[in-house]
């Protein structure tokens, strides 16, 4: 869906100073776990590149309880690996996570990106797709999972039928474990692809929890937040279609994952207040994830910024996640 959202093998040990983390300790079981729901409102956090922010530092600033920690994609075989090359466990990503924790936080990890090797593809059956989720449910404790499904991953039915099944399984071995599945869109809904994703879901038994959208990436411009709300508007209908709900009951298995600032296409733009739209609207009909790509770009560039690093509009630090903290529900 997005080039922003790539994954790429880049971080060093550098990195784990700049989050002002120390050790490579296995993390540990989350703290205030009944008051911090890791679904609800979490920014994505990325390690692999955009000189990733200290989590505490943000969480201090905004409010904000968890962070979608971003991406668990495919080693080359049915083995789960931060960005496909990074160890599960005892190296930065786990430190982090230790420190969201300690912070008095949570976080949901996401499975997936554009690009990449994705364990949908390279695990050879829903089963096995299953055990390489449960490897990092197990290793983290987790309350949540996101599996963004973009690229081949989502185009390929086989794969899809691969990643509902083994979140079928899933839910079936940790009933306590909610599913995000988190798909591209277009300003009506989601498309052909999104649409057969959905029906096949119901028809699968898949039991996702929230069904999320990325509503972004449409043309060159327009306003992001009636763009983003008709969007939300068509993926309402077909899950009412696909699973018989009313709109109150599909609209709480509902999430929207934006982008703040610039996205991947020029002219088109998410502002805050854009954003501060969205989540007026989240909240009215209570959906049940609001989200955004990402905790990295939430700050003004400087002068020879990556854009993986900032929002490329004029902001202060970290006033996407502090409209995101505001998000219950």
């Amino acid at each position: 869906m997005t080039t922003l959202r790539r994954s790429i093998s880049s971080l060093v040990s550098a990195a784990a100073l700049a989050l002002g983390l120390t050790g490579f300790a296995q993390a540990t079981p989350p703290v205030n776990a009944a008051a911090v729901d890791p679904v609800i409102a979490s920014p994505y956090l990325y390690l692999g590149w955009g000189s990733p922010p200290s989590p505490a530092t943000v969480m201090s600033a905004t409010g904000i309880k968890a962070f979608t920690m971003a991406f668990i994609l495919s080693d080359g075989t049915c083995n789960p690996k931060w960005d496909g090359t990074r160890a599960l466990t005892g190296g930065t990503d786990a430190a982090t996570i230790n420190a969201i924790r300690a912070a008095g936080g949570d976080v949901i990890v996401s499975f997936g990106g554009w690009a990449g090797n994705k364990l949908g593809e390279k695990c050879a059956s829903a089963s096995a797709l299953a055990a390489a989720y449960q490897k990092v449910i197990d290793a983290y404790q987790l309350r949540a999972i996101d599996v963004d499904i973009e690229n081949t991953e989502f185009t390929n039915p086989a794969a899809q039928d691969r990643v509902l099944g083994a979140l079928k399984i899933i839910k079936q071995n940790n009933p306590g474990v909610r599913t995000v599945l988190t798909m591209g869109t277009t300003t009506s809904g989601p498309d052909s692809t999104g649409q057969r994703l959905i029906r096949q879901g119901a028809a699968l038994g898949a039991n996702v929890d929230v069904w999320s959208i990325m509503p972004f990436d449409f043309s060159n411009g327009g306003d992001m937040a009636a763009h983003t709300t008709s969007a939300a508007e068509g993926l309402k209908a077909r899950l009412k279609s696909a699973f018989g709900l009313s709109d109150d009951a599909a609209y709480r298995r509902m999430g929207i994952s934006s982008m703040n600032g610039n996205t991947d296409n020029a002219g088109e733009v998410v502002t805050l207040a854009n954003f501060t739209t969205i989540r007026a609207y989240a909240q009215q009909h209570h959906l049940a994830r609001l989200t955004f790509w990402s905790t990295n770009r939430d700050r003004q560039c400087g002068s020879g910024t990556s854009p993986d690093a900032c929002s490329g509009i004029t902001q202060q630090s970290w006033a996407f996640t502090k409209v995101n903290a505001g998000f219950t529900g």
